[in-house]
């Protein structure tokens, strides 16, 4: 469903689909917890076309990192409290080295349309790396990207919504195609010289794919 940025767009949607996006257990007071991630809430975290992940270093003085993520299928819920996401090559490596550091992460999900809703994962997370055992078991699970450099891991320990009235209505276009394009471009190769030049450490001097 295509989505533009202006808030004055409504979508003609179906009682069907407009239900299919509403959060699970919503109502005029929100701000509750859940106990686990159950299909209802699942459907409703893939359904939005954009969530953002959160990270910091141990380090008061520590550069936070705010991350934004798109793409479908880049997402899936393993279990009730396991959730993971598709790590694309790109030029930082803030989420890998923090995650490294302390494992720290909280990943939020916002509605653009139907009933406004927030939702918020905090949890501890790790990145899967190619070379690991269990990447052949988790890449299925998403949909197929080049230069995928990770798929990091988290183990939900807090489940909570917020109302999100002030996130704008907006509709959904497309997927972006620029990062894919690039990193096809660069070729196997490619990829692990930009990694080795881009991705070995963090902002803050922590190591990253190092």
């Amino acid at each position: 469903m295509p989505w533009h940025w202006s808030c004055a767009c409504e979508v003609a949607w179906s009682t069907f689909e407009r239900n299919s996006w509403e959060l699970p257990g919503y109502s005029a007071h929100m701000g509750k917890t859940y106990e686990g991630i159950d299909d209802r809430l699942a459907t409703w975290m893939a359904a939005q076309p954009l969530f953002v992940v959160g990270t910091a270093p141990l380090d008061g003085n520590g550069l936070l990192n705010v991350s934004p993520k798109g793409t479908a299928g880049t997402f899936a819920v393993l279990d009730e409290h396991t959730v993971a996401y598709l790590d694309l090559t790109g030029s930082g490596i803030e989420t890998i080295a923090h995650l490294r550091q302390n494992g720290r992460i909280v990943i939020m999900f916002m509605a653009f349309d139907g009933r406004p809703s927030i939702v918020r994962l905090h949890g501890r997370g790790e990145a899967v790396l190619p070379d690991d055992p269990r990447f052949p078991d988790l890449a299925p699970l998403f949909s197929e990207h080049p230069g995928v450099r990770s798929i990091i891991v988290v183990t939900v320990q807090r489940i909570s919504d917020t109302c999100g009235y002030a996130v704008p209505k907006m509709l959904y276009l497309e997927d972006r195609s620029v990062l894919d394009v690039s990193n096809a471009k660069k070729g196997d190769a490619g990829l692990v010289r930009y990694r080795s030049e881009k991705n070995s450490v963090s902002l803050d001097g922590l190591p990253g794919l190092a």
